[in-house]
Parts: C-alpha cells; structure tokens; sequence
C-alpha cells in the first residue's frame, strides 16, 4: 500500500474528514515518528508495535561488485516489531499453501 492508497482508505473510512485533511493528518504522524526517533525515542503504538533505534557498530564489508574489502562505518538505523495483534492479523490472512 502506497502513500495515496492509504490516504484513499483512510478518506473512504471517515466520510467527515476531506482528503486534504486526511492528507495532512497522515503527514503529521509520519512527521512525528520519524522526528521522535530522530531523537533516539521509542514508539509504541498497543496492538500494532513499536518503533525504535538500534545502533550498528562499524563492521568490515565487501564491495559486491568488486569484491573489495571496505570499511562500513557505524550507524543508528530504524527498528520495527510487529505486535501480537497484528501479528495474529497477519497470520490469520495468511493462505496455507498447497501441496502439488
């Protein structure tokens, strides 16, 4: 689901918000979480997950082209784990596959 779609679904769910204002909301939150965890904080939102920031320490790496050896500099990245509930959502929609 993209950007617009959500913003689609989100305007077709609540009829007594425009699609500007839908926008504008789901701009906000995306805002928010990404200057919260600019900050180092943890979010978490009950039954969806939570957000963090983990540290990777430098490393030694390879170039995949070349297969050079070069140095991969520390870095703070974004972490997400999913909730139990949503978990159990996703897992619930899941088709079993078959045997052929």
């Amino acid at each position: 689901m993209t950007r617009s779609e959500l913003i689609d679904e989100v305007t077709s769910k609540a009829s007594n918000f425009t699609k500007r204002d839908v926008e504008v909301i789901v701009s906000t939150l995306f805002k928010s979480i990404t200057e919260s965890l600019g900050r180092g904080e943890k979010i978490e939102i009950r039954g969806f997950g939570s957000f963090k920031v983990k540290d990777r320490n430098a490393r030694k790496g390879r170039n995949p082209k070349s297969g050079e050896g070069i140095e991969v500099e520390s870095k703070r990245v974004p972490f997400f784990k999913a909730g139990k509930e949503l978990k159990e959502r996703v897992d619930a929609g899941a088709k079993p596959h078959s045997e052929d």
